[in-house]
This record gives C-alpha cells, sequence and structure tokens, in this order.
C-alpha cells in the first residue's frame, strides 16, 4: 500500500524526556506500527520453519529411502522460501513507511517550533546545532523505529525457537535460554559507552557547523580585514578536536559491530558442538542435529537484530534528547494571555523579526498627547486585561516607558544611542519582540491582538535574512502580484537602483540564500526596499545605512523621508545624515532618553550627543558645532 501523507498538524510531542518523544512517535502511527510487528514476528519465526523442514525431509525422506516423502518435503521447503520472501519485502515495505512517517513529522514539529519561537532561537540555540538536529538526529531518532518491527520479531522468535528446542533437548533449550540474554549483557557495557561518546561528538559537531557557518556569512568581511587565516587556523584546530572525537566514537562503534558478529557466531559454535556430541551419544537424530543447526543459524539473525537494535537506540536517544532540547525553548513572554499558540506561530513580513509567545501586559503613562519623556523609574506592572485589547483605530503614538520615548504619530524619529545594544532593546520592545510595558495609543502593546501588531509594526534589522529566489521574490515576498511601480517606487527611496541595473537579467536574476552575490551595501539597500514596499504603519529601521558610503547615505536620507511621509517611523542610528532629516531625535544613555530635540537643538545643547554622532572625531565635532 502507498505511504500515508502525515497530516499537515504532526500533532502535540512529548518533550518530557527522549525516550518519551520516541515512544510518542510510535504512538502517532500505531496499526502501521502493529503491522510492521506482525510482519516482523512471522517473518522472524518462520526462519525457524525450514530447519525442521529439513530436519524431516532427512529422517522421513533420505534416511528412511522414502523418495515420495523426500519430495513433498522439498516442496514444502519451496513453499515456505516463497512465503517467507514475501513476509520479508512486507515487513521492510512497513518499516520504511514507519520510519519515513517518523522522520517526516519529527521535520514537522521542529519546523514548527523554529516558526513559534522566532527571533528567540539565535539567542537560545546556535544555527549549526538546529543544522545537526535537522541533518541529522531526525534521522537517527527515525532509525530506533526498527525496533517496532524486527525487535519484536526477534523476542517473539527466540522464545519460539526455545521452546522448539525443548521438545528435542531441554540441555539445548536451556543453553539457548541463558546463552541469548549473556550476549546482550557482554554488549551493554559497549552501548553505554557509545552514548557517552555521542553525546559529546554530536555537541561538538553542532559547535563547529555553527562556527563554519559564521566563518562563511562573513568571509568577505574577514578577507577585507585581514582575518581570513585566522578564523581558518580557528577551525582547523576544531576540526581536528572533532576529528580525535570522532575516533573514539569509532572505535566504540568498530567494537560493537565486531561483537554483533563475533559473540553470536560463537554462542552458534558453541551450541552446535554440544548438540554434536548428543548425536554421537544417541541422545538426538542425525536430523535433530540438522535442525538444532538450523535453529541455531536461525537464532543469530534475532540475536543480531536486537543488539543492532540495542545500538540504533543509543544513538536515537542521544539525537532524541537533542531534539527535545530545541522544542523546550520557550519564546520570550511578550503577548497577552489571550494570544495562542497558533497565533504566535503567524508568520510575518519575510526577514522581519518572527513572533513571539504571549506575556503579562504592564500599562504605560503618556498617550497620544504624553510627554515626550517619562518620570524615571521603575514600571509598577498591574493585572492584565480580561481579554484583547483593540489596537487603535488609525495611526497612534508609541511610548515606551522603559526608555521615556515616545514615538509620536506621523513623524519620523530617530534614536541616538550610546550603546548599540539599548537600541536593540528599545527596537524589540516597540516591536513586541520582549518583555515590555510599552503603550500604543495609550494601551498597553502587549495586550493588542498579535495579529494586529504583526500587520501594522514591522521592525527591519540591518542584517535581516534575504531568502533564495529572484530579485523580485526577495523584495515582494509572499505577496501576489507584479506591482513593478511599487518595487521601482521602494528601490528608489533605497538608492538600490544600480543593484537592479548591475544585475544581468535585473529583477528576474536569481539570487542565493542571504544574496552572498552581493556586497554588503548592496544587501542592506535591498533590505531597506523590501521593508519600504511592505508599507507598514509603523516602520522601525535598525541602522539602516551602516554599510554604505556617505553619498549613497545621504540619497537615502532624503528619499526616506519623502517615502515615509504622513507615516510613523523609527530610525535607531548615528549617522549625522539621518538624523538632520528627523522631525525630532531622541538621545539614549544607559537605556533611558537623556535628551529630545531636533538634529541641530541637541548639538547645540547636548555635547554627549555632539560626541556621539562625531564617533569620537575631534575634527569632526569640532565642524558639528
Amino acid at each position: 500500500m502507498p505511504p500515508r501523507i502525515p497530516h499537515p498538524e504532526p500533532g502535540t510531542p512529548d518533550i518530557r524526556g527522549p525516550m518519551r518523544y520516541l515512544w510518542w512517535l510510535v504512538r502517532c502511527q500505531p496499526w502501521r506500527v502493529l503491522r510492521g510487528s506482525l510482519f516482523g514476528t512471522a517473518w522472524m519465526t518462520g526462519l525457524a520453519v525450514r530447519p525442521y523442514l529439513i530436519s524431516r525431509a532427512v529422517d522421513d525422506g533420505l534416511r528412511a529411502g522414502d523418495n515420495r516423502a523426500l519430495a513433498l518435503w522439498v516442496a514444502a521447503i519451496v513453499v515456505a522460501g516463497v512465503a517467507l520472501s514475501w513476509l520479508g519485502i512486507m515487513r521492510h515495505r512497513t518499516m520504511t513507511f514507519i520510519r519515513e512517517d517518523a522522520k517526516a513529522r519529527s521535520a514537522a514539529v521542529v519546523l514548527r517550533q523554529l516558526s513559534r519561537v522566532g527571533a528567540v532561537l539565535p539567542r537560545r540555540a546556535a544555527a549549526g546545532e538546529v543544522a545537526t538536529i535537522g541533518g541529522t538526529d531526525i534521522d537517527r531518532a527515525a532509525q530506533v523505529m526498527t525496533m517496532t518491527g524486527p525487535g519484536v520479531g526477534a523476542v517473539v522468535a527466540y522464545l519460539v525457537v526455545a521452546v522448539v528446542l525443548w521438545s528435542i533437548s531441554p540441555l539445548l533449550a536451556l543453553c539457548v535460554l541463558v546463552g541469548v540474554p549473556s550476549v546482550v549483557l557482554v554488549v551493554a557495557p559497549l552501548l553505554r559507552r557509545l552514548e557517552r561518546a555521542e553525546s559529546v561528538y554530536r555537541q561538538q559537531q553542532g559547535e563547529l557547523t555553527a562556527r563554519s557557518g559564521d566563518i562563511v556569512a562573513g568571509l568577505r568581511v574577514l578577507a577585507g580585514v585581514g582575518g581570513r587565516g585566522l578564523f581558518a587556523r580557528r577551525y582547523a584546530a576544531r576540526s581536528r578536536d572533532l576529528l580525535v572525537e570522532g575516533y573514539r566514537v569509532g572505535a566504540v562503534n568498530s567494537w560493537i559491530d565486531a561483537a554483533t558478529v563475533a559473540v553470536p557466531g560463537l554462542f552458534l559454535a558453541a551450541v552446535v558442538w554440544l548438540s554434536a556430541r548428543m548425536a554421537v551419544t544417541g541422545d538426538i537424530s542425525v536430523g535433530e542435529l540438522v535442525a538444532v543447526y538450523g535453529y541455531v543459524a536461525t537464532l543469530v539473525v534475532p540475536v543480531w537484530f536486537l543488539l543492532e537494535g540495542g545500538h540504533q537506540l543509543i544513538r536515537g536517544r542521544v539525537a532524541a534528547r537533542r531534539i527535545v532540547a530545541l522544542l523546550a525553548v520557550e519564546p520570550d513572554d511578550v503577548g497577552g494571555p489571550h494570544d495562542t499558540p497558533a497565533r504566535a506561530r503567524a508568520a510575518t513580513v519575510p526577514g522581519s523579526r518572527q513572533p513571539a509567545h504571549p506575556a503579562t501586559p504592564v500599562p504605560a503613562p503618556g498617550g497620544p498627547a504624553g510627554p515626550a519623556l517619562a518620570p524615571a523609574g521603575p514600571a509598577s506592572p498591574v493585572p492584565a486585561p480580561a481579554g484583547p485589547v483593540p489596537a487603535p483605530d488609525g495611526p497612534a503614538d508609541l511610548h515606551d516607558r522603559s526608555s521615556g520615548l515616545t514615538v509620536r504619530a506621523g513623524h519620523l524619529t530617530a534614536v541616538a544611542a550610546a550603546d548599540p545594544a539599548d537600541a536593540l532593546a528599545l527596537a524589540d520592545r516597540l516591536g513586541r519582540y520582549a518583555v515590555s510595558d510599552a503603550t500604543w495609543g495609550g494601551v498597553p502593546l502587549t495586550a493588542v491582538d498579535l495579529d494586529q501588531v504583526r500587520a501594522r509594526i514591522l521592525v527591519a534589522d540591518h542584517d535581516a535574512h534575504l531568502f533564495a529566489g529572484t530579485l523580485r521574490e526577495v523584495l515582494r515576498g509572499a505577496r501576489p502580484g507584479d506591482d513593478r511601480e511599487r518595487i521601482t517606487a521602494a528601490l528608489h527611496a533605497a538608492s538600490a537602483e544600480d543593484v537592479v541595473e548591475a544585475l544581468p537579467d535585473g529583477l528576474d536574476t536569481p539570487l542565493d540564500t542571504r544574496a552572498r552575490s552581493l556586497s554588503g551595501g548592496q544587501r542592506q539597500r535591498v533590505r531597506l526596499a523590501r521593508a519600504l514596499l511592505a508599507e507598514p504603519e509603523v516602520l522601525i529601521l535598525v541602522e539602516p545605512t551602516s554599510a554604505v558610503d556617505a553619498h549613497t547615505e545621504a540619497r537615502i536620507a532624503e528619499r526616506l523621508r519623502r517615502a515615509r511621509a504622513g507615516r510613523t517611523t523609527v530610525v535607531l542610528t548615528t549617522s549625522p545624515l539621518l538624523l538632520g532629516r528627523a522631525d525630532e531625535v531622541a538621545h539614549l544613555v544607559a537605556g533611558r532618553v537623556a535628551a529630545t530635540g531636533t538634529h541641530a537643538d541637541l548639538l547645540d545643547r547636548d555635547p554627549g550627543y555632539r560626541r556621539l554622532v562625531a564617533r569620537g572625531d575631534a575634527d569632526a565635532e569640532q565642524a558639528l558645532r
């Protein structure tokens, strides 16, 4: 039968532990697992049928000289072989479906989790860690599902062989009943050692993958500052450390692989030797000797499956532990109690920050007509509203109580922060990506429905991700339609027309992920054009011109003001060219607004602001005076 396509909603995984997560994968497809167990058991047990048929052919046919009986038993052996072939095919097909379903389900829940935590993820897990989980750990966790078929069948076959041998010789049956658990006990210490070595190796592999991604992403910058060799040597050193750890894992794996073959072979030799001695003394017949050999040889298969299953279980548990750790990451509490996980997982404009989980809203003073500076001091939380608060009907002021900043609706507000981290924290609060006491139109921002916040407020980082696709698709995102005029206007406002002209096919030129074929300044202008094309009611730009030259920056400053005329725009920057075009500038010191006014006013009366925008250049500071 064709494989069942997993439901778009994979379900809620059990993340209380790695084994619980693996058991959840089993419970998600109970009937298929049952079918696999039945096929696996029938196939494993059927392997013991042929030795019995061969023994009957020897005793009833060859030794008795009965050609008719011999022909009948030979025909029965052929039929058994065909039946076993069919059972083996069905077992393999079913187990493949089970593994693929588990793999697809794990990939779906991991992807859903990545979308849910959004902007929080880089602070909780390295990119390399996520890459190794998606590339290797999901597959290893799915391999454990093999135990649900052949694993169950191996246990049943072991018991069946023991019962059959008991009818021939209780001593041989006792050897089997004691010998197989002894084989497992011999290999168990190696499996525990493998788990420890595998855990260390997988962690170091994730860290090295993250480092390699960082180096590739910043290769041009490293080459420009002469740091490529230094980082290459560091990467090589870490690679050697990982290689040593890999040798440790490989050594343990080699011992396990050797034991998986050698130990069952020694067990087989011991039982055959004992049965041969019994045949010599007349305790069993020649046909029974052949049958015992067949039974024990058949038993090697389920013993091998048990040992291999234990090996896969150890590796799968290490992988599942890493998957569970990722699934346990919780986004920051930035919403209200009314927000649901499904709503929190809603996508935003490509390249903007992803939504986060809800939190308890905190009101703040200063509504649409509130002061530009709020009284210093910590915010005082109050009980959250019982339900969602409607968003403002139209443009409204944003107020951040933590810093004392008020962003006037319809104005271009610039924020110059002495510490870049304070500027990023402010953007997170105004965009509702962090715990916040900000207000929007006088109501707590965290109490407004998250979908409305995402639809009307956009935070555009200067290094936001650029997805692969044509330049037109990168700019337009998921919005349908050509919109050539709007794209052209956004490119003009971002002073990015030359980017299009330099590409061989213009807007239809394909770009790889992160648009690495473009320079840093070109990528930054593409990001700015994409943010402008989204036309949000409130646009928060984080250092939108940090990678462009002064002439381009001057054009962007002028065109940005015209493009966003009448709409609320916040620019976090220390560029005098952008600050000079703002309606109001706020000087942020230690996370608080120290002064507000126009760029010229602050240059005259705020020495700290003057030093900040002069960027430590004494001549520039004197010129600004």
